[in-house]
């Protein structure tokens, strides 16, 4: 029989007081525990993509290179510009690339849209990571409702005997915070991946944005000395 102060870590243990295994806790977790599994799922398979992503892209930054870049831009080396950052990985470098090969039609444009897609590189995925951190602690007190749910069913059983329905009652309550215990865990460990990804894409837009102004700066300085 459940009292007051009955240790809440019994309710997480077997019969024979042996702590639960993983898919013994899965099983007492109830029904909401599939929703919750397809969401840690999906969140981690995401996560672990995005991250090899970054590594990747951070393997590929060439900085020199792009300072190179501008420094034959500013030297009216356009040709030479071209050939350094076409064969160069790093994303600023393509960014630069294009925007230079489409200057005399617009340079903003071009460089605008040549920004926006490596940045639709570099967002995708967070939406994902976002839904999932917020669905998983709903889930789990989805779960906590069901789970007390099932508790208060087997209160007013209406056998009026208590002991009896001690099974139905501890297994509700074990419902209830095995399910808000897994929400809860999936939700703060999505956070640290997510809070990465989101500071490296705004890390990536300073970089595409510092590459942007010294162009701008570049060309505006070429014409107004071709102008004299």
């Amino acid at each position: 029989m459940i009292t007051a102060n009955m240790p809440l870590a019994i309710l997480l243990t077997n019969s024979d007081g042996s702590p639960m295994t993983a898919m013994e806790l899965f099983k007492h977790g109830g029904p909401i525990m599939w929703p919750i599994l397809i969401t840690s799922f999906i969140l981690i398979t995401v996560a672990i993509e995005r991250v090899i992503f970054i590594f990747r892209e951070n393997g590929r930054r060439q900085p020199e290179v792009v300072e190179k870049m501008l420094e034959k831009v500013e030297a009216n080396d356009v040709n030479g510009a071209l050939e350094l950052g076409k064969k160069s990985e790093d994303y600023v470098a393509r960014i630069l690339v294009y925007a230079i090969s489409h200057k005399s039609h617009s340079l903003a444009n071009s460089f605008t849209r040549a920004a926006n897609q490596e940045m639709q590189r570099f967002s995708l995925g967070l939406p994902t990571l976002d839904t999932c951190i917020t669905a998983a602690p709903l889930l789990g007190l989805l779960g906590t409702v069901t789970g007390m749910m099932g508790t208060f069913a087997a209160l007013n059983s209406g056998s009026g005997d208590i002991g009896a329905s001690t099974g139905a009652i501890t297994g509700g309550v074990a419902e209830a915070l095995i399910a808000t215990m897994c929400g809860l865990a999936i939700a703060i460990t999505g956070l640290l991946p997510f809070n990465y990804l989101n500071a490296r894409l705004d890390e990536a837009r300073h970089e595409i944005e510092d590459a942007s102004n010294s162009l701008e700066i570049i060309i505006n300085k070429s014409s107004s000395t071709a102008a004299r």
